[in-house]
């Protein structure tokens, strides 16, 4: 079978795509034809070891699928073959199939496409997790999403007003912001021709209530900056590629909070948890009131390409990898 291969660590164009052997399930598994792979920005680190997480060599990148149930393994109860599925893997989704842990799997609802419900595990489990679990965030709060054109970025448009939030949708150029706006955000900051503390205190002078940051490097102070008294920084990720340090003074005079999201982490150490969040996801989005915004579809051979485009934050919603 087909499958993309990082056999050495390095940028996007160090991977090759090959023929392997197909797969085989264990007793609680189940092998998934692979539709279609989201692939996210800590992609772009895990090829160059630069990730948390360090699998072994050769693996193949994408930690997030879409597919069809083939062989099932003995123990496997709840799916059979044919069922359309999607589930986070971690890494190795970006082969034609792949063995899974059946508990890590939901199935698709018939009105969303395979493309789409490949992009709704990480970026919208993420938000979800950030917004409904960590911030706590409540109907009416000002919510201010920075890289806003992204995947989490959608994610945190379309959650943040489903959970009642007036969004400030933070972007470097306005034709970002203009798709941001068709999402639903209700303010729009360019934070290329604005100071964005300066930006955000204009459209909340008392400050806003929580900041959703998957950006980091400059722009994480300047957003506790304009946190509002009892704040909540939510730290997403660091896709400006800096890790930030704080003046922890401004932490104390706002009384603010700073909350890690490391929804990997949450998935194992609170599943039930999870498992009720990715149930209200599918719900969502079976409903139309979540609508994952496929940027681009890209073949294996092409996943350099992806990648880099990602890399450069040239991508609104979520680029999709399929075999």
């Amino acid at each position: 079978m087909k499958a993309v291969l990082c056999k050495v660590l390095g940028g996007p164009e160090t991977l090759i795509v090959e023929e392997i052997a197909a797969p085989e399930p264990g007793p609680d598994e189940v092998v998934v034809k692979v539709k279609a792979v989201g692939l996210n920005f800590f992609d772009t680190l895990i090829i160059e070891g630069k990730y948390q997480i360090k699998p072994d060599l050769p693996f193949s990148p994408g930690g997030e699928i879409a597919g069809i149930v083939g062989r099932t393994g003995a123990e496997v109860r709840g799916l059979t073959e044919g069922d359309r599925v999607m589930g986070y893997v971690g890494h190795g989704g970006a082969r034609a199939e792949i063995a899974v842990a059946a508990t890590k799997l939901a199935r698709i609802p018939d009105s969303l496409r395979d493309e789409a419900a490949a992009g709704l595990s990480i970026t919208y489990g993420t938000t979800l997790h950030a917004l409904k679990d960590r911030a706590k965030i409540r109907p009416g709060e000002r919510l201010a999403v920075l890289g806003a054109s992204g995947g989490v970025g959608q994610a945190a448009i379309e959650i943040g007003k489903l959970l009642g939030a007036e969004v400030i949708a933070c972007a470097s150029s306005d034709d970002k912001l203009a798709f941001c706006r068709e999402l639903g955000a209700d303010h729009l900051v360019n934070y290329t021709e604005r100071n964005l503390k300066e930006a955000l205190k204009s459209l909340a002078p008392g400050g806003v209530d929580v900041v959703y940051d998957p950006v980091g490097g400059d722009f994480t102070e300047l957003g506790v900056r304009a946190l509002a008294w009892n704040g909540r920084h939510l730290v997403v990720g660091f896709a400006q590629g800096g890790i930030p340090k704080l003046p922890l003074n401004l932490v104390l005079l706002k009384s603010a909070n700073i909350l890690g999201v490391f929804w990997g982490a949450h998935i194992d150490r609170e599943p039930e948890r999870h498992r009720a969040n990715m149930d209200q996801l599918l719900a969502w989005a079976a409903e139309g009131r979540l609508r994952p915004h496929v940027h681009a579809v890209y073949r294996f051979e092409e996943i350099a390409g992806a990648l880099k485009a990602i890399a450069r934050r040239e991508v609104k919603g979520k680029a999709i990898l399929v075999p």
